[in-house]
């Protein structure tokens, strides 16, 4: 197993017998070295008491005074907030456990813990699900389940880059406060460019300093009507969107214990379209609007990056009413070009059986 996520804590969790994973003292710490918790010069003695304390034994009860003599209040709220992750995740017994029940049966609108802490928990598992992986197509793939994108769609391409990244290159050349500071100096920046991820490329991809520096090409397959009937399909070997259909049944399966296969698909040309999600909130409004036959704006279709056909290997585990029917999904990237997939979406909107 390559850690080829270091920033994941996978290492640092337990595996139980159904595969799920388990905290640990030491996963904790990998939260209490952040920043937003690490103690800083003008940290108070309680501040500092507080977090050699918690990093000895990260599992130890917190009593409200310990909170209440913090002098900061942001530092209070940092401690809460991690304290209330902690308190959950070790109450549910594993990351999925806890995972899934932020989500469950409304949860959603009362999760109080920020949404930095449910990405850290999505990459772990997803780095759990990829651990035996060798191909640098899925592992990109799989960071867009925890990580934003931005889409470019220029000279016909559909490049899927790091948000964060893109970000930082386009403001600071990838120099970080030093190229903010040339920058506002009106300094030339080194220029750092960002590779779309090929066969060429691809074993870089494993140089923890350049990972998110990959774009992913999220173009379809390319399909010839060659007219009586006979349709010609290139098909893109190093498809992005075929990577990260694999992820995403590698998602569903680990959760819910359901086989599906999942597919890019280019059009819903389904007379008897019975069930669809979306895979974030710009696709999941939609395919609502598609389904109930509403006129859409042109300019909201092009920011649909792509659909998807999802098939249960077996129909018995779906909903008696659709059982047998595919489930059309959508990804979608919103006015900005970001893309923030929820892949909670798979796991609480599938039409699965009562008996499941």
């Amino acid at each position: 197993m390559q850690n080829f996520w270091p920033s994941s804590g996978f290492s640092r969790l337990q595996r139980t017998e159904r595969g799920w994973l388990k905290p640990t003292d030491d996963y904790f710490r990998l939260f209490l070295a952040r920043p937003e918790l690490v103690p800083v010069p003008e940290s108070c003695h309680a501040e500092l008491a507080l977090h050699a304390a918690l990093t000895a034994a990260p599992s130890r009860p917190v009593s409200p005074a310990e909170l209440q003599a913090l002098q900061d209040s942001d530092a209070q709220g940092s401690y809460t907030l991690f304290l209330r992750f902690r308190d959950g995740l070790l109450a549910a017994g594993t990351l999925e456990a806890y995972y899934l029940g932020l989500f469950a049966a409304g949860g959603a609108g009362r999760i109080t813990i920020p949404p930095l802490f449910i990405d850290l928990l999505v990459q772990a598992i997803t780095h759990s699900l990829l651990a035996d992986a060798q191909d640098a197509y899925t592992l990109r793939a799989g960071e867009l389940l925890f990580r934003s994108q931005r889409i470019s769609t220029e000279g016909g391409q559909v490049l899927s880059g790091d948000r964060e990244t893109m970000d930082m290159l386009n403001e600071t050349g990838g120099l970080g406060d030093f190229g903010r500071f040339l920058a506002e100096a009106k300094a030339p920046l080194q220029t750092l460019t960002v590779q779309v991820l090929s066969d060429d490329n691809a074993r870089d991809y494993w140089q923890q300093a350049g990972r998110h520096r990959f774009l992913l090409d999220l173009r379809h397959e390319v399909t010839n009507d060659l007219s009586h009937g006979l349709v010609f399909t290139l098909t893109r070997a190093r498809s992005g969107l075929k990577a990260l259909a694999g992820v995403l049944q590698l998602w569903v399966q680990h959760f819910l214990g359901v086989a599906v296969t999942i597919r890019p698909l280019q059009k819903i040309d389904d007379a008897a379209w019975r069930w669809h999600l979306g895979l974030d909130a710009e696709s999941t409004a939609l395919l609502n609007d598609l389904y109930e036959d509403r006129a859409v704006d042109p300019a909201r279709m092009q920011r649909l990056v792509s659909l998807f056909r999802l098939d249960f290997a077996n129909p018995a585990e779906m909903r008696a009413d659709v059982a047998g029917k595919p489930v059309y999904l959508g990804l979608s990237m919103d006015a900005g070009q970001v893309l923030r997939l929820k892949p909670q979406n798979l796991l609480i909107n599938l039409p699965l059986s009562p008996t499941m």
